[in-house]
């Protein structure tokens, strides 16, 4: 008997209360909480949900940005975003493939390819844009990937088809069984190992646990199997050698075929990049369909960028981001704190997710910002407070948050 055109069906649709709840339950529930400010303090609003914020009266210390440099409330920088936006207009209005590319997407990318010593740049709307679009343009046959790689990978290497061989993070050693392993596999199968195209793919310093990649030994496994290598350089470009990142700090430039980063940490705007050969650039422009089908990146982002990044390179602020990088996890680890990783990134361990939380809520109710990072983003037994100082920090800042460290870990137990 046909449906009446009035008849109800059952709800097909999705049950959001429920899966609100568990999140709930589990201590996993997010909140946006506003910020007057990007910089190395500022003044927070408690999380308000659709309605108007209101900001708390007591300015905090910000340990927990991306903004590793402090640049983006520098007055040359703004000024850069200013002039762009009265010159070129605050947007691009269109895909860089119909009018939205401008003289200020090819200056910075042309001061990109030079700090990333490769013939050519490409920026991206985003960082995210960049890593998906390039892995599903590229069409790899098969992906060897960083068992702890950023989740833009993970979805490039997902909706690019191809199979995804993950090694143990960090280890040079499981990467190079991995491919062994791969071309035994094929030599069994009857097949040509040559035949297929293979890209091996990492951060060069991962975000939640501070470590560098071995980025020397990658590309000796690499070259002994013929496979490319691909490094996202997000939380390291602008902070190592000249301004680049740990591929240029370990002189690597023609040994990584395709370099990619973002413009959105250390160069204080937005959007992401691709470095590489004229080839590489060219088959991005027309295939990556996260370059050709999104708007170009605003002017403004990009003038940000370009003078960000040439503070980088010409000016003393890296240094002074190190110096408080060896402060603050110096005093972290005197204090008994166990601090991972060897970048900027300074997470501190915990592991019990509840003290993790509780650390830091005693650090936040003492003005500092630094928020607990728990499962299902680290391993269960693994919770941990993710501390980042800016080059802006003065040393009362870094003092101010070890004194707060000290106190609220004396308080939860911990220390």
């Amino acid at each position: 008997m046909a449906l009446s055109p009035f008849s109800r069906m059952a709800d097909r649709g999705f049950d959001l209360e429920e899966r609100l709840e568990t999140l709930e339950e589990n201590d996993l529930k997010r909140s946006l909480s506003p910020v007057d400010r990007v910089a190395e303090r500022g003044y927070f609003a408690e999380p308000s949900g659709g309605d108007l914020p209101v900001l708390d009266s007591a300015e905090a210390l910000v340990f927990a940005s991306n903004n590793y440099l402090g640049l983006t409330d520098d007055q040359r920088v703004q000024d850069a975003a200013r002039q762009a936006a009265a010159t070129v207009g605050t947007g691009a209005g269109a895909s860089r493939l119909v009018t939205g590319d401008t003289m200020v997407h090819r200056d910075l990318e042309r001061l990109l390819a030079e700090t990333k010593g490769t013939e050519r740049a490409l920026a991206f709307s985003s960082g995210y844009a960049a890593n998906v679009g390039t892995i599903t343009a590229l069409e790899p046959d098969v992906v060897f990937s960083d068992k702890l790689n950023h989740a833009s990978i993970i979805d490039g290497c997902r909706l690019s088809g191809a199979e995804t061989v993950v090694y143990d993070h960090c280890d040079a050693a499981s990467l190079r069984s991995k491919l062994a392993e791969r071309t035994d596999q094929a030599r069994r199968d009857g097949r040509d190992p040559a035949d297929e195209a293979w890209l091996i793919v990492t951060d060069s310093v991962f975000s939640m646990d501070g470590t560098v990649a071995p980025l020397t030994a990658i590309c000796d496994a690499a070259e002994e199997y013929g496979a490319w290598v691909m490094v996202d350089e997000a939380h390291a470009t602008g902070l190592y050698a000249n301004g680049g990142g740990v591929v240029q700090a370990e002189g690597l430039e023609d040994r990584v075929q395709i370099q990619l980063g973002t413009l959105s940490k250390a160069l204080a705007s937005q959007g992401g990049y691709v470095a590489g050969s004229t080839e590489l650039i060219e088959l991005l422009i027309n295939d990556a369909r996260s370059f050709v089908f999104s708007t170009g990146l605003a002017p403004p982002a990009a003038a940000a960028a370009s003078e960000a990044l040439h503070i980088a390179r010409h000016s003393d602020v890296r240094e002074r981001l190190w110096e408080n990088v060896a402060h603050l996890r110096d005093g972290l680890e005197s204090m008994g704190f166990e601090v991972l990783g060897s970048s900027q990134i300074l997470p501190v361990l915990v592991g019990d997710r509840q003290d993790a939380l509780a650390l830091a809520d005693g650090i936040r109710e003492r003005d500092v910002v630094a928020p607990a990072i728990r499962p299902p983003t680290v391993p269960e037994g693994t919770s941990r407070i993710r501390v980042v100082p800016m080059a802006t920090h003065d040393q009362d800042d870094v003092i101010g948050c070890l004194e707060a460290f000290r106190a609220a870990g004396e308080e939860v137990g911990v220390l």
